[in-house]
């Protein structure tokens, strides 16, 4: 995993989302228009947390988030999502 130039703040973290699915188990290829927005990443960067709440996600951590959770972000031409803590449901 590259180094990124941007440090999150607070409680927040930069996600990786996982591309989405490119066929259906059966071998049909899903059009660009149709494919699920993703719900699950990787952790690039965690804030420090705040003095109420301690980060409990750490860079690498695999997470789900909700569907439209975060800001996007692209950094370096790759695309990552923006946000806090709280909207992390859980960790894999």
């Amino acid at each position: 995993m590259s180094e990124l130039k941007i440090k999150p703040l607070a409680d927040r973290v930069i996600i990786k989302p996982q591309e989405a699915q490119e066929k259906t188990a059966s071998g049909i290829i899903i059009p660009d228009s149709a494919k699920e927005k993703p719900q699950k990443g990787i952790v690039v960067a965690a804030g420090p947390g705040t003095k109420d709440d301690k980060m409990e996600v750490k860079v690498g951590d695999v997470v789900l988030y909700g569907k439209y959770s975060g800001t996007e972000i692209t950094i370096d031409g790759k695309d990552y999502l923006i946000m806090k803590q709280s909207d992390i449901l859980a960790i894999v």
